[in-house]
């Protein structure tokens, strides 16, 4: 198995999974205006396993798989690494899922979702309720590297309902998977409160007392390079995630930091609409790249006012042409 996280200077930057966020136009977008060097790791939109290995639901969670052709250049380019991540309850689907995603060739590793908090998948005991159910996460960890040549990673939390970091951090560093992200927060903390990263501290302790491999990424709360690299110092995490973050600022991944005019948000926002259409054509939902418009329109004089104009088009023809009319 050719692990790359073992290969990835430090610290390592990633960037976040994010339902209706992360998918192939996104990805392109923040990986063409980073540095070279400045993000190491990226991964897809959270992808069902149950759909996946569904023959009916296959087509539908697979366009969450979908890699650009410009973005595959783009990150082969930068040395950039992609991670599918896959989410689920029944250790064979992952097993299977794996399988299915190694066979795609797109992937540089598998990451497991064992942190979204949403009620909807985890009364179906996954994600985040796995926390509670510690012997099932880990069935669930070697079966999917069982099914894959490719490095098999997690993103977990602190708790469920109260903080566990240490038992349940404990638990999965028994199955030894290539890297384990911590998002500082309980499922039951939601996105609410500040990210506790001194449980992320204790998480890292306790990885090296046990003389584990395992690498450790912290998440939460992280809105700059600069803080970023703070955390790292803090806490002694092997890296950063940054989640929600990047709707800041898309070009945080970069070293130096440089005022971001209107034009070159305008320009950005062009252009993710621009490959958005050409990506997904009729099979796009305009109303998801609403979400989008507050990122790049802010911080200058009269951007409420695009917002205000853009959020009533019906699709990225009508858009682009409320943008030329600017």
């Amino acid at each position: 198995m050719d692990d790359f996280w073992q290969s990835l200077q430090k610290p390592i930057i990633a960037l976040a999974p994010m339902e209706d966020v992360t998918d192939t136009v996104f990805r392109e977008v923040i990986r063409s205006v980073s540095e070279p060097d400045a993000l190491h790791v990226m991964f897809t939109e959270f992808t069902s396993t149950d759909g996946l290995c569904n023959k009916k639901g296959r087509e539908f969670v697979a366009t969450r798989l979908v890699v650009n052709e410009t973005e595959r250049e783009l990150l082969k380019a930068s040395n950039t690494k992609l991670v599918a991540q896959i989410w689920g309850s029944d250790p064979e689907k992952f097993h299977e899922s794996a399988k299915l995603i190694s066979d795609m060739r797109l992937f540089d590793g598998i990451d497991i979702n064992m942190g979204c908090p949403v009620k909807k998948v985890v009364k179906n005991h996954s994600c985040s309720d796995l926390i509670n159910h510690p012997d099932m996460a880990k069935e669930i960890i070697i079966a999917t590297r069982e099914g894959t040549n490719l490095p098999v990673s997690v993103k977990t939390r602190i708790g469920f309902s109260s903080i566990v970091t240490e038992e349940w951090i404990g638990e999965v560093l028994e199955v030894h998977p290539a890297a384990i992200t911590i998002h500082g927060r309980t499922r039951a903390m939601m996105s609410n409160g500040l990210a506790l990263w001194d449980e992320i501290g204790k998480a890292v302790q306790l990885r090296n007392r046990s003389n584990s491999s395992t690498l450790i990424l912290g998440n939460g709360d992280v809105d700059s390079h600069a803080t970023a690299l703070a955390r790292v110092r803090d806490f002694g995490v092997d890296g950063v995630m940054v989640g929600t973050g990047i709707f800041k600022n898309p070009w945080m991944f970069n070293t130096a930091e440089k005022e971001i005019s209107m034009q070159m948000r305008i320009d950005l926002l062009v252009k993710h609409i621009t490959l958005y259409d050409h990506t997904w054509k009729d099979k796009g939902n305009f109303n998801v790249l609403k979400r989008f418009f507050k990122i790049y329109l802010n911080g200058f004089e009269g951007a409420a006012h695009w917002r205000d104009q853009l959020m009533h088009c019906k699709n990225c023809g009508e858009a682009l042409e409320v943008i030329k009319r600017k």
